[in-house]
């Protein structure tokens, strides 16, 4: 800790931290374990946390990540899209195809910025807001394969071909070492295979969006 920073404020946000870790919750004696402090700093970080909705405690006294944490979140798109389309634009137009940035959100990639190429005859339409099964396409693939890597190995990209759409064909590359978002950054055409140099392409895209978000 610095003079310039908060103690509390540091204490809570790695309450938040600590809760989000666990499907579970932690008690009062957990917390308090972890953080190294005493049990009566922590009921005063959850009282205040609570009080903001940020955190409950269920009947047995555990304490879970609150649904305030909902109104926070989803600001988080807008962030993650501004960050995004200088990446995106400059991936489209170099492709000559449709670029996207997908989250996941759930079991589902969503599309949450598209950017489609400016100068091509014909492109693959591609909207914000659609969302399919991670296990299917370039863009959920690409972010399963990262999961079942460890943290410093480099992922490469997914190609697919016709299997969302027939007669189109993707390539993404997860985001790597950007805290709190699971992404990826991928193209769609209009082609029966993806070319060669796509791929390369791709990943070098989804490492600028991640130095963008760091």
């Amino acid at each position: 800790m610095t003079a310039e920073t908060s103690q509390t404020l540091d204490r809570g946000l790695r309450v938040l931290k600590l809760l989000a870790e666990t499907d579970h919750g932690l008690t009062v004696t957990e917390l308090s374990h972890r953080l190294c402090v005493n049990r009566t700093v922590v009921y005063r970080l959850l009282a205040t946390l609570e009080q903001h909705a940020l955190v409950r405690r269920d009947l047995g006294g555990r304490a879970r990540v609150g649904l305030g944490v909902l109104g926070l979140g989803r600001q988080v798109h807008p962030l993650v899209r501004e960050a995004a389309m200088p990446a995106l634009r400059a991936l489209a137009e170099d492709i000559g195809a449709t670029a996207h940035l997908t989250l996941v959100d759930g079991a589902e990639a969503l599309a949450v910025a598209v950017v489609e190429p400016t100068w091509t005859d014909y492109h693959v339409a591609y909207r914000a807001g659609y969302r399919h099964p991670l296990e299917q396409g370039a863009a959920g693939r690409a972010i399963l394969s990262a999961r079942q890597q460890p943290a410093t190995a480099d992922p490469g990209y997914t190609l697919i071909e016709g299997e969302l759409d027939a007669g189109a064909c993707g390539a993404a590359a997860p985001l790597v070492g950007v805290s709190g978002v699971e992404g990826s950054v991928g193209v769609v055409m209009l082609s029966d295979v993806v070319p060669e140099r796509v791929g390369p392409r791709v990943r070098d895209a989804a490492r600028e969006v991640a130095e963008a978000l760091r």
